[in-house]
């Protein structure tokens, strides 16, 4: 494996200029190989969760959603519950800040609006013309839409629905204007399960139905042995809804009819929550399922001469990692085979082994490690040839997934810590020990294949490139041969 350092005389020695990659204000060396930053935004200290980055009319705009807790908004003055970081990102190398849009109080997950998903007037059916749409979160109580046309002036548009227990990490599809929320409606079996909204008038939403798995639903009896996970996220492509639940253990992946889903009865009875599923795959106690990334349609250039089979579905499915200092089960990346849908199998993993760093063990230092997350724009320039996994302590990772039966790490870029970083701490065998560590939350890919990584810990936006040697060898014919499979 390549590395290369860049030692921090040589990054203190750039144009010093506040918010921009050249200021992280942080020290030491840059741990990465194929990739480079090139820009970065410290999102005023706050612990950062989902990236969403779109075009509107020419304007590059990044919002970025965050955990709970508080800090100082300058642009106000004002000590501000985390809520949505609204960035211009139209030169990625100096990202400007625009707005930030306050949440509740609380903190980690009570608080903050940790979703954000982007809409425009131009797609919805009913939307108007001209407009763009913010759908977020409020804390664990609420979504909500707002209008941010203006992204330095959001106006709150219409509060979705109110009143849960909890809320996550949400889909919506422009073009039919259907939102798959995550959430907890009280009287529900389970943490979090699916609702169904019409946002194709984003004013005035329209609820469809409740959705989980069977034993989820009020009146239904819950097995104490064998618990069923809560929904993580769904991801829609074609007529497909893929769900993932479970984050670092007792994963499922779950693939849904959309149709079904979305125009089938709508009262929670057992029959009517199986009659949208296709299939659906379980990973087991040790693994998760937070993320289930379609990439439908892969031809692995050793599969050319086969009459049948050349192409294939697959399903990236991320877990969870959780727990400071490698306390919990090796969450990791699977590849799934879903080209027949009823009958999904995992034919690859890929996983970063904690001792392979030139600067110390993961395992050691520092906060979590482990996956957490995948890129989820299905838009991306790379199209299904990369997965993006946020890796938390590890940084950013970049996995060629062009032959699925041998997923091969293309590049990774380890963010440094900064004066902003906040402390990690892990109770073992008693004793309480804190290090200071960055945590890879989420990352995103925009249209113009920028890698947008936002941090948990407080070290603000990283915005990252492939150099021009890794999108090079994205045109070579990738290495064939299957490695053994590795659990």
């Amino acid at each position: 494996m390549k590395f290369q350092t860049v030692c921090a005389a040589v990054a203190l020695a750039l144009l010093a200029v506040p918010g921009t990659a050249s200021s992280q204000g942080s020290t030491g060396p840059v741990e990465r190989h194929n990739m480079r930053m090139v820009g970065y935004n410290d999102l005023q200290a706050r612990s950062a969760y989902q990236p969403t980055i779109q075009n509107q009319g020419g304007r590059w705009i990044a919002y970025i959603g965050h955990h709970g807790g508080q800090s100082l908004n300058p642009l106000t003055g004002q000590v501000e519950p985390n809520g949505v970081s609204i960035l211009d990102v139209t030169d990625p190398a100096n990202p400007k800040y625009l707005h930030h849009i306050p949440g509740p109080g609380g903190v980690g997950e009570a608080g903050g609006r940790q979703m954000t998903r982007i809409c425009s007037g131009d797609v919805l059916p009913k939307g108007e013309p001209g407009k763009w749409y913010l759908l977020t979160t409020r804390g664990t109580q609420a979504h909500e839409i707002y209008d941010v046309t203006d992204p330095a002036h959001p106006v709150l548009l219409t509060v979705v629905v109110d009143g849960l227990n909890d809320t996550h990490k949400n889909f919506w599809e422009c073009e039919t204007g259907i939102g798959y929320l995550v959430s907890g409606v009280p009287g529900w079996n389970v943490n979090r399960h699916l609702q169904v909204f019409d946002l194709s008038d984003p004013a005035n939403p329209v609820f469809i139905r409740n959705f989980g798995l069977p034993g989820d639903q009020p009146g239904a009896t819950p097995d104490p042995d064998n618990p069923n996970p809560g929904l993580h996220g769904p991801i829609v492509a074609g007529d497909r809804v893929y769900m993932g639940y479970g984050t670092l253990q007792d994963g499922i992946m779950q693939i849904l009819d959309k149709n079904l889903l979305v125009n089938g009865p709508p009262e929670p009875t057992e029959e009517n929550l199986l009659a949208p599923q296709i299939s659906r795959l379980e990973l087991g106690r040790l693994h998760g399922a937070h993320t289930t990334l379609p990439l439908l349609g892969i031809t692995p250039p050793e599969f050319e001469d086969f009459t049948r089979g050349k192409s294939r579905d697959m399903v990236a499915i991320v877990g969870e990692a959780i727990g400071g200092e490698c306390m919990t089960p090796n969450n990791m990346m699977f590849l799934a085979d879903v080209t027949t849908e009823t009958e999904p199998h995992i034919v690859s993993n890929y996983h970063v082994d904690p001792r392979d760093s030139q600067f110390g063990n993961f395992c050691e230092r520092g906060g979590t490690f482990g996956t957490h997350a995948s890129h989820e724009n299905l838009n991306s320039p790379y199209g299904n040839k990369i997965v993006v996994l946020s890796y938390w302590n590890a940084g950013v990772r970049v996995v060629d997934v062009r032959n699925p039966w041998s997923p091969r790490q293309l590049a990774f870029y380890v963010p440094r810590v900064n004066p902003r970083t906040d402390v990690r701490c892990v109770v073992r065998d008693g004793v309480e020990t804190c290090k200071i560590a960055v945590q890879t939350n989420n990352v995103e890919i925009d249209d113009r294949g920028y890698i947008y990584a936002a941090d948990r810990a407080n070290s603000g936006l990283h915005i990252l490139a492939l150099t021009e040697e890794a999108k090079m060898e994205l045109t070579r014919r990738p290495e064939a041969g299957t490695p053994p499979y590795k659990e």
